[in-house]
């Protein structure tokens, strides 16, 4: 582990003890001591419980049960493991499903040296030489105290892990928790080593207690209550590791920054312009000088070496994380529109990055506003009635925090006109899923401002009446897309409306990718030329399917359904409906997919560019001071060696990025994830 990595948990544990106000001994109520492990525990998102995981302990091993669903999805797991004496594991099986529906059989086998194992990338084996720990690629969580256990048992809580990487165990600090009789001391940890970001475990003894991230908590049951408080220390945790990493690589030199030899990427013309000097002074661009304009005594000087710089990218489908922040910047990605969150989450990470405590993008929030169901996605604002529906709307008004609502699946269609119209009349825009039972047709007549994710739409042609969209179907259903006639009437007239009515389209075409087009064994197109420098897990999962292919046919419906995808949209540009980019895969890495992607529906690169940067700019009406390079605006851009007008690939090779006239290397960041750089560290010295 990376001796700042280690430094980063540090500061974490300082953070955590201010934040959460706690001396880190154990409590004088404490009465129970046992570390006998609890056999259930309760899988809650945002205090709403969703699911549950059971533990059976055997003479060798556990047998695991885990099953939540949360937004109409989720995975079912049953698995059963064997340990050796030093808790390494001997044999495992694991059988199930994914969230998205991919069948999950996946089995490891130790014997005299010699590992073997079958996940959704295929078979393997090795020859393991010392201890080693196999990180499986879909078991439940509790795979995390079987290593933690392991872990401890080792002199410097390490292990290799098998197939790649190696774990690291770090203690942060003791917590006291209560369930209203009995308290008691667990011990929070941070697993590190084949993943982007540490996973932060609660252990009782040696007895597993819980999991906990800011939004999604694992509990021991009976301890729910202790929800709140343990992700907001879980927040702590994770910002103060931010914020550490944010000290050594967020660059405020103190002075003038003039980045020579750049050739300036205009929007408005679409094109490079000759090499030039850009300068930057606090957060504003201050000139753009001809290159024989010699650099002055005080400034700092950054050799462009001749590239591309290019005006910050928006990511127009985010749900904003810490680590999302920091690893958009790093992608050039500076502007973001959040499209739902946990409120209170989302609002203390907003006030980390404006306070600079953090390095992230200008976020853009949406009120999310769900129906409350049995399929409820847990985030934002649950309702019960049109009363609660419309006071939802104006509560995100009164906040004045927010462009827009959100308008989710399981949201009673007869009360979204009366939201609609509230929306409107307190200035706020207004984006959606097409709730059950409903179409994009009846929801464009009452008023969408924009349609989320294409699939929305299409459903609409190839559904039929009374089936259920607040269910896997909603993906699924998308294997009959290739039957459908684009041309039909049906279709044209859906696109027609949305034109006439200026109703725009978010279609998310990088996690239609993934979904339609990802097969076991088989790296996914999106992720080809970037995954080799990723983490172990990132590799793994990126040669998984999403959904279950059966056979043949379900092989090709899907693939067709991805091709019907990209003709959809290209007939919505073609008709004037106005699209915007986004993911809702996290942004970074795969914002540049979503964006050449599009090169599919009749986008060149220049106008891709200036669409992904000015474009959004001005649909956000933001774009008197985002995007655009030019003096007086803000300095929001990112260095690219090559030519993105020429090949738009060019934009996944990033080696400098100025967000706020704050200066990144991601050189420099992304190791702190695990992830191998892609460039160099551009050259700078100080003016005398």
């Amino acid at each position: 582990m990376h001796a700042s990595s280690k430094l980063g948990l540090a500061l974490a544990l300082a953070a955590s003890l201010a934040a959460c106000g706690n001396s880190g001994t154990t409590p004088d109520s404490e009465t129970a001591t046992a570390t006998t492990e609890a056999s259930r525990f309760t899988i809650l998102v945002g205090g709403t419980e969703i699911g549950a995981l059971e533990i059976t302990a055997s003479g060798t091993g556990y047998g695991v049960e885990y099953e939540y669903r949360n937004n109409g999805r989720g995975p079912t797991i049953s698995e059963t493991v064997a340990l050796s004496a030093a808790g390494l594991p001997t044999h495992w099986t694991i059988e199930g499903a994914s969230t998205f529906g991919n069948p999950i059989s996946e089995s490891f086998e130790f014997e005299d040296d010699q590992a073997s194992w079958t996940d959704a990338t295929g078979s393997d084996a090795a020859v393991i030489e010392g201890d080693a720990f196999y990180v499986p690629q879909n078991a439940s969580p509790y795979w995390l105290a079987i290593a933690a256990r392991a872990l401890m048992d080792t002199s410097d809580a390490a292990l290799n892990a098998i197939p790649g990487g190696a774990l690291q165990l770090n203690e942060i600090e003791t917590l006291p928790v209560s369930n209203g009789e009995a308290s008691r001391t667990v011990t929070s940890y941070a697993m590190t080593g084949t993943s982007l970001d540490p996973t932060y475990i609660l252990m009782h003894g040696r007895a597993f207690f819980g999991l906990i991230t800011p939004g999604f908590a694992i509990l021991e049951t009976g301890f729910e209550a202790e929800d709140e408080r343990l992700r907001g220390i879980a927040a702590a945790y994770g910002a103060a590791r931010l914020e550490n990493i944010q000290s050594r690589t967020a660059h405020d030199y103190g002075a003038p920054v003039r980045i020579r030899n750049v050739r300036v990427f205009d929007p408005a013309s679409q094109a490079l312009g000759a090499p030039v000097s850009v300068v930057i002074e606090g957060d504003r661009i201050a000139a753009i000088d001809a290159l024989d304009v010699a650099t002055r005594a005080g400034e700092v000087e950054l050799d462009g070496a001749g590239g591309s710089l290019l005006p910050g990218l928006f990511e127009m489908h985010g749900h904003m994380g810490e680590a999302d922040a920091l690893l958009n910047i790093a992608a050039g990605v500076t502007s973001v529109r959040d499209m739902g969150n946990n409120n209170e989450v989302l609002s203390a990470l907003i006030g980390r990055i404006e306070a600079g405590q953090l390095a992230g993008p200008r976020v853009f929030r949406s009120g999310f506003i769900e129906g409350r169901s049995p399929f409820s996605s847990n985030n934002g604002i649950l309702v019960e009635t049109l009363e609660e529906a419309v006071a939802a709307v104006d509560t995100y008004a009164d906040s004045g925090q927010y462009i827009q609502i959100k308008i989710y699946n399981s949201m009673n269609p007869d009360w979204v006109p009366a939201m609609i119209e509230r929306a409107h009349e307190r200035g706020l825009r207004v984006a959606g899923h097409v709730p059950a039972f409903t179409n994009a047709d009846a929801m464009i007549a009452a008023g969408y401002d924009e349609m989320t994710h294409i699939n929305q739409v299409m459903l609409g042609w190839v559904l039929e009446e009374g089936e259920d969209t607040r269910s896997l179907l909603r993906l699924t259903a998308l294997r009959r897309l290739p039957a459908l006639d684009l041309t039909s009437e049906p279709v044209q007239n859906t696109i027609n409306a949305m034109a006439a009515r200026g109703v725009a389209i978010d279609p998310t075409l990088a996690i239609h990718e993934a979904l339609l087009l990802s097969r076991n064994g088989e790296l996914t197109p999106g992720a080809v030329d970037y995954i080799d420098h990723m983490p172990v897990d990132e590799q793994r999962s990126a040669r998984a399917a999403w959904a279950d292919i059966a056979n043949a046919e379900d092989d090709a419906n899907y693939r067709g359904a991805f091709d019907q995808v990209l003709a959809t949209v290209s007939m919505m540009r073609e008709a004037g409906v106005f699209i915007v980019p986004g993911t809702d895969l996290g942004g970074s890495f795969t914002l540049h997919r979503e964006l050449e992607l599009y090169q599919r529906t009749g986008m060149t690169a220049p106008e891709i560019l200036a669409w992904a940067s000015h474009g959004m700019a001005e649909y956000l009406g933001v774009d008197d001071e985002l995007g655009a390079i030019e003096p007086g605006m803000l300095a929001d851009f990112f260095l690219v060696p090559g030519d993105p007008t020429a090949d738009l690939a060019a934009i996944k090779t990033i080696s400098m990025v100025a967000s706020d006239g704050v200066i990144y290397y991601p050189s420099e960041i992304y190791p702190e994830f695990g992830i191998r750089p892609f460039t160099e560290v551009p050259n700078v010295m100080m003016a005398q």
